[in-house]
């Protein structure tokens, strides 16, 4: 009640000094707080001429968070379930490479199935963001890993058929993986500040250590068991794992927002810039690690090597989750995201087509890995920093919702590309105009992060 009251008090000061000073640049500034807001945050993101109160809103709700106590434990509940989904997400270029090996299909098509569970992922975006204001984000992180789990495990019932891994891996999985996502990118905001980066960056670190046993143990069942068996004994670990942990997620509060869709973020030129810098963003993550299994089979290496580099990609992915986790709290998230995007393409369009031994392969691996794991950890800091914490869940579907085509798209016009220079049996130079594809499309996002982080402040020594 005492919190309550002294929200009310300080939202009707900060109105009064509004109705007084009708524009932003009459409004009491100071260094650190040019809008007169309560400096329990930085408010050098915001726009202070918001007219809905969601920055105080977001601000008030920030100087409220624990930084830590039981956010530790929905942090720890979130990484496991990245380990999960965005690990086997991450690793579908294994499975990929030993059906192709198997003649069920084309790589371009097969790609498709591993594009479709990441499209899903923005296709259900903005529904299970309501989904989660209307059910909690524990309910929708128990029904994300029933679907997901369950869903590889009827994969292996579907096997030798490609319409039905498009039903049981691709749309099935694909809905589980987009419950989950909106769970673990919004929920731990609710429980750190300060902290927001490193906490983001532990729970995308688990997918890339995800990525890392899961690449190794596809590889291991898929010789042992065979395919169908690799996707069900799979499917009951992350059943088994995957729900304890989500029993263990709970909001500190109430989602409260209940717009939809916020229109008038469009009206922002930051907002927009970052949209689009997601919408293009996407179309090369998946390129590398769907492809690499392939690519070092040009090389001469054995299907374990290929499984291998995609271990080695996850694992600098989830080192790149961390460390970009901890730069945006330290140098600040758009600075943060800058740099992972330019990494993950100068990578791809000056190391990737000269890699024909296995050393700069690896060196791409490692560099690629942590530029692209950087990505998806810096993105919900992002959000809630440039837009407020009080909007994350609404900003954030409508994010993400924008990489639907580049999850679907991505990687299979890599694979066709691929099949118009070649195919995967021919040379390597066969995978250039893909290669290529991929890291102008990465330098694209990179022009526009960079657009995004000058319009807040052309200092670029400033932490931001």
């Amino acid at each position: 009640m005492a919190t309550q009251v002294s929200e009310t008090v300080e939202l009707e000061q900060y109105r009064q000094r509004q109705s007084s000073s009708p524009t932003p640049a009459q409004t009491p500034k100071t260094p650190n707080h040019p809008t007169g807001l309560p400096s329990s945050a930085n408010t050098s993101y915001f726009d202070p001429a918001d007219p809905d109160n969601v920055v105080l809103a977001s601000l008030l709700a920030d100087s409220q968070v624990p930084d830590g106590g039981y956010g530790w434990v929905v942090v720890f509940a979130c990484s496991v379930l990245c380990f999960w989904f965005v690990g086997t997400t991450y690793s579908w270029g294994v499975i990929q490479a030993a059906l192709v090996e198997q003649n069920l299909s084309s790589p371009a098509t097969l790609s498709f199935v591993g594009s479709l569970t990441c499209a899903c992922n923005s296709l259900f975006a903005l529904l299970n963001a309501r989904i989660i204001r209307w059910a909690g984000a524990r309910n929708t992180a128990l029904a994300g890993i029933v679907l997901f789990g369950g869903g590889q495990i009827l994969s292996g019932f579907t096997a030798h058929s490609v319409p039905g891994l498009f039903i049981t891996m691709g749309v099935i999985m694909g809905m589980g993986v987009s419950n989950l996502f909106m769970v673990v990118s919004v929920t731990p905001a609710q429980y750190f500040n300060k902290k927001r980066g490193i906490a983001n960056g532990i729970v995308y670190a688990g997918g890339g250590l995800g990525g890392t046993a899961i690449s190794f143990a596809m590889d291991a069942l898929i010789q042992k068991l065979g395919i169908p068996w690799t996707f069900r004994v799979l499917g009951i670990a992350m059943l088994v794992t995957g729900l304890p942990a989500a029993w263990l997620i709970k909001e500190r509060a109430p989602i409260k927002t209940t717009t939809f869709i916020e229109w008038n973020l469009f009206r922002s030129f930051k907002f927009t810039v970052l949209f689009l810098t997601g919408v293009v963003a996407t179309f090369p993550l998946f390129v590398p690690p769907f492809f690499l299994p392939l690519y070092s089979t040009s090389l001469g290496l054995s299907p374990s090597a290929g499984a291998g580099l995609v271990a080695g990609f996850n694992f600098s992915s989830a080192v790149g989750r961390l460390a970009c986790g901890f730069a945006s709290d330290r140098f600040g998230p758009l600075n943060t995201l800058l740099m992972s995007l330019l990494l993950s393409s100068l990578s791809m369009l000056v190391l990737w087509p000269v890699s024909t031994t296995l050393g700069p392969l690896i060196a791409f691996v490692i560099i690629n890995g942590t530029g692209n794991g950087g990505f998806f950890s810096t993105i919900p800091t992002v959000v809630g920093r440039v837009f407020g914490s009080a909007r994350v869940s609404v900003a954030m579907g409508m994010m993400v919702t924008g990489w639907a085509g580049g999850y679907l798209m991505g990687a299979p016009i890599a694979g066709y590309l691929l099949a118009a220079y070649g195919g995967e049996h021919s040379t390597l130079k066969a995978y250039h105009p893909a290669i290529f594809y991929a890291g102008s499309m990465a330098f694209g996002a990179t022009i526009l992060a960079a657009t995004v982080r000058l319009s807040v402040n052309r200092n670029i020594l400033l932490s931001l």
